[in-house]
């Protein structure tokens, strides 16, 4: 006798949608809450001081990035090009803005390779969800 594996059941039974939906949230909160200042001169000027080319075009562009990716993210809405999206955006600013191998004050080099690396991450979370979709609890599902 052969037993059928039905996994979409065993996660429903599980509770992984309400899982996913919990990781969707706080993954994309950082993306929806950090985008706004991508959007002030501030942000412009420190991309500038950092060298970054065309600062004045391209922060508010990667702010327009993060915040439709993360908000595509958040609500499960064409979630993986979304997080796909996220993935554009992550690379050029984490090789960008954090260069921590050109510093030599060591507490801004422990920063910037903090930062580096959380974005790492974050590049990793973003190709999971890009992968692996929004799940039951997304708008992607109830629109499919």
């Amino acid at each position: 006798m052969q037993v059928k594996w039905d996994s979409r059941a065993a996660r429903q039974r599980d509770g992984m949608p309400i899982v996913l939906l919990v990781a969707r949230v706080l993954f994309a909160s950082i993306f929806v809450i950090a985008a706004p200042r991508h959007f002030t001169a501030e942000a412009v000027g420190h991309a500038t001081d950092l060298g970054v080319p065309f600062a004045r075009f391209v922060v508010p562009l990667s702010g327009a990035m993060a915040m439709i990716g993360g908000l595509g993210v958040l609500v499960g809405y064409q979630t993986r090009w979304s997080a796909a999206l996220l993935v554009a955006f992550l690379v050029p600013v984490t090789l960008g803005m954090h260069r921590f191998w050109e510093v030599t004050d060591p507490v801004a080099f422990a920063v910037q390779r903090a930062m580096f690396v959380k974005n790492v991450a974050l590049v990793g979370g973003a190709l999971a969800i890009a992968c692996a979709g929004a799940g039951a609890w997304s708008l992607d599902a109830r629109l499919s």
